[in-house]
């Protein structure tokens, strides 16, 4: 199966169409992951099917959950992932994207250029240095993929929401049991809004999504 029918039909069974402009961004995306990957070690994954499944399919599955024109940041965003392909699905999105491995925030920007997206930066630092450039207390939205304990991630992403932010935690089939490990830590100042459990195309992964309101 060819990358591109593989990710619309991947997209159809989460239930997302994507547009024809769509599918060339990410075929685009796919291409320059691939020359980086050649030269650095981006991510683990080098086979298309792994990427679009495990990256571009595991992304989009947040897509629901994100509001038009917000603000989104993305902690430990790595290539890019969930938050340029959030971008690409919900273009009028505003999105930073925070990495500390210097190399993988060079692959953003040259992604962001390659693709001519819009209001999305990528920026070099950790999420808990204050001077990193990134704004606090503006985002509608701060998201994070497989990054450290539940708990570490909702002390870092805190101080950057909006007043009526989110915070986004999407893990892999152990979520259930992170999410009980990192409750009695976090719901003094967070409370479970929704949760998501679903299984990827072509493989049937396990995916969990919680998202936390404040109190």
């Amino acid at each position: 199966m060819k990358p591109e029918q593989m990710l619309t039909e991947g997209a159809a069974e989460l239930g997302i169409t994507l547009t024809k402009e769509q599918v060339d961004l990410f075929m685009n995306f796919l291409e320059l992951l691939g020359l980086w990957n050649r030269k650095i070690n981006l991510t683990g994954l080098k086979d298309d099917r792994d990427i679009i499944v495990n990256h571009f399919l595991d992304s989009v599955t947040a897509v629901s959950l994100i509001r038009d024109g917000s603000r989104l940041l993305d902690i430990g965003s790595g290539a890019g992932f969930p938050g340029v392909p959030l971008k690409i699905m919900v273009p009028s999105l505003r999105v930073t994207l925070l990495d500390s491995v210097h190399k993988k925030v060079l692959f953003m920007k040259d992604l962001i250029k390659s693709l001519s997206l819009a209001d999305i930066t990528a920026v070099w630092g950790r999420a808990e240095d204050g001077g990193n450039g990134v704004e606090r207390g503006v985002f509608d939205f701060v998201i994070t993929r497989a990054v450290g304990k539940i708990s570490d991630i909702v002390h870092l992403s805190e101080p950057y929401l909006a007043g009526n932010g989110k915070i986004i935690i999407m893990r892999g089939r152990r979520g259930e049991e992170e999410w009980k490990a990192a409750e009695p830590s976090v719901t003094d100042r967070f409370s479970l809004a929704e949760r998501k459990e679903l299984k990827l195309p072509f493989g049937g992964y396990s995916r969990v999504i919680f998202v936390l309101e404040k109190l």
